[in-house]
C-alpha cells in the first residue's frame, strides 16, 4: 500500500471513518469464522459500521493506555485483557518515573478495564478465538501501544489470522505493526500524525452509553440471525 503522505483527506466522524474501511474487508465479509473486535471506547463506531457492512459478529477487545503522568495523553505502554502489558520503552526512556508512580497508573487503568468490562459486556461470556480471523478495530493510532497490546491479546488465543484496520495512524506505526500481524489495513497514513483528532471533523467523545447501544444492536442482529439459520438450515 502507498502511503497517503500528502493527502489532506479529513473524516467526517467515526462512522464514516468505518465506512472507509469496508472495501478494503469485503473478502472478510459473510464469513461465520470472523470476529470484529473494537477498542473501546472509540474504535466501537468505526467497528460497528464495518460488522454491519460486512454481516460478521462484532466484540471487544479491552485495552487500556498507560499514559505518563505528566503527559496523560502519551503512552508509556497499555494493558488488555488477560494479564497483557506492553510497555513503550521510548517513551520511559524520555519520561522515566519511578516504580511507584507507574504501578498507581497500572493499577488505576486496571480498575477502568475491569469496569468497562461489567458495564460493556455484563453476563454475556468473552468469545473464543480460537481458530478464528480477528479483524482488531480502532479509531486512529499514534504510538500504537494499545494496539500492540490488544494484537498480544488476541495471540494469546490463537487465531488463525489477526487483521489490524484503522482509518489513520502516522507512517512509524504502521510500519512496526505490519511486521506483527498478518494484515494491515490503514487508508490515512500521515508522515506526521499531529494527533488521531485532527483528522476528523467531528471527534467528540464516544460515551458508554453509547458503546452498549452499538454492541446491543449488534448482538441483537446476531441472535436473530443465529434464531434463522436454525429455523431455515441450509437455506
Amino acid at each position: 500500500m502507498s502511503p497517503n503522505l500528502a493527502l489532506p483527506t479529513t473524516l467526517q466522524d467515526r462512522p464514516a471513518a468505518g465506512r472507509r474501511l469496508v472495501e478494503p474487508l469485503l473478502q472478510y465479509a459473510h464469513r461465520p469464522d470472523v470476529i470484529i473486535l473494537a477498542l473501546p471506547r472509540g474504535g466501537v463506531p468505526v467497528a460497528y459500521e464495518v460488522a454491519t457492512a460486512l454481516g460478521v459478529r462484532l466484540d471487544l477487545m479491552l485495552v487500556r493506555k498507560l499514559g505518563v503522568p505528566s503527559h496523560p495523553e502519551y503512552a508509556m505502554g497499555a494493558i488488555a485483557s488477560g494479564g497483557i502489558q506492553i510497555l513503550n520503552e521510548q517513551a520511559l526512556r524520555a519520561h522515566p518515573i519511578d516504580k511507584a508512580a507507574f504501578d498507581a497508573v497500572v493499577a488505576r487503568e486496571t480498575r477502568e478495564l475491569l469496569r468497562r468490562e461489567q458495564v460493556y459486556r455484563g453476563t454475556r461470556a468473552p468469545v473464543s478465538l480460537k481458530d478464528q480471523v480477528v479483524i482488531l478495530i480502532d479509531d486512529g493510532l499514534a504510538t500504537g501501544a494499545s494496539m500492540q497490546a490488544a494484537i498480544h491479546a488476541a495471540r494469546a488465543q490463537a487465531p488463525s489470522r489477526i487483521v489490524v484496520a484503522v482509518p489513520v495512524a502516522p507512517l512509524e506505526t504502521v510500519e512496526a505493526l505490519r511486521r506483527e500481524v498478518d494484515e494491515l489495513i490503514c487508508p490515512i497514513i500521515p508522515e506526521w500524525l499531529m494527533s488521531i483528532g485532527y483528522w476528523y471533523m467531528d471527534f467528540s467523545q464516544t460515551s458508554d452509553q453509547e458503546v452498549i447501544d452499538l454492541l446491543q444492536r449488534a448482538w441483537q442482529r446476531e441472535t436473530a440471525f443465529d434464531a434463522g439459520a436454525r429455523d431455515h438450515p441450509g437455506a
